[in-house]
């Protein structure tokens, strides 16, 4: 398999990004450069979305195996137990990644997979429904966004502040959903799975949702108790599920405080 694409800035331990479904590392640009001046950042596109070639067509790309294929790339960049902050379906990334190599710590915000069984019908539909008019209405809705209220129509399901989002990176977002390889597959690699808990994954992870998260917007898909006991919460109030431009302040935060705790965590195990 060809390697994933990636950008890399900053120097200090290595923190890898993880993003949401149709979505590419470009997300997390508004958090890149402040992440920059503490962490060795390596933001990843996941196999088929941004510059990154979807798996084999005989591979399903089920969240475990997308771990694989952030695993490799790891690899190959010789990154040893690094920091892992995933969003959306890039938290469930995360959990597996942790399962097959050492992390220092997990961040998730507003993680997928954490309901009973499968993907609930609301997320599938609404997700569904949003790639089709990225598809096939993208010209009306880049017009609509050059507008406050075009912007708040169109982004405001997954963003909790969408008059924050620029047109031009808005017009982005459209485009990378509209032109995803990857996103039929991975979505419905997801509809009949959730993250189920397994050994413990001696790394310590927080959890965080934003408070206008449209799209997972029920408790029932926020179960908690499949994750590692002593898992942090934190808060993303005015967040949606895609949190980076609603309030870069408020996520980089959040990182930090997973990081220092992790930090905190290993320095206390040391100590005689």
């Amino acid at each position: 398999m060809e390697q994933l694409g990636f950008s890399r800035h900053g120097k200090g331990p290595p923190l890898v990004l993880i993003h949401a479904l149709g979505s590419s590392r470009a997300a997390w640009d508004p958090v890149v450069a402040r992440l920059g001046e503490r962490f060795d950042v390596l933001a990843v596109d996941l196999p088929g979305f941004g510059e990154s070639a979807p798996l084999p067509p005989a591979t399903e790309p089920h969240p475990a195996r997308l771990a694989e294929a952030v695993a490799d790339l790891l690899d190959d960049l010789h990154i040893d137990r690094p920091h892992v902050t995933g969003n959306s379906i890039g938290g469930w990334v995360a959990l597996e990644l942790a399962r097959l190599r050492p992390v220092a710590s997990l961040t998730l915000l507003s993680p997928a997979g954490l309901w009973r069984r499968g993907t609930p019908l609301y997320c599938l539909v609404s997700l569904r429904i949003t790639r089709w008019a990225c598809r096939h209405a993208p010209g009306l809705l880049s017009r609509l966004v050059t507008h406050r209220l075009g912007r708040i129509l169109v982004l405001g399901q997954t963003h909790g502040r969408p008059t924050r989002v620029a047109p031009e990176r808005a017009r982005a977002e459209i485009e990378v959903l509209a032109t995803s390889t990857g996103f039929d597959a991975a979505l419905a690699a997801t509809a009949h799975r959730h993250y189920t808990a397994g050994p413990i994954l001696g790394a310590p992870v927080t959890v965080a949702f934003g408070s206008r998260d449209l799209v997972l917007p029920m408790r029932r898909w926020r179960r908690l108790d499949q994750l590692p006991a002593g898992t942090r919460s934190a808060a993303l109030p005015g967040c949606g599920h895609i949190p980076m431009a609603d309030s870069p302040t408020a996520v980089v935060a959040v990182i930090d405080a997973s990081v220092s705790s992790a930090s905190a965590d290993g320095a206390a195990s040391v100590s005689p």
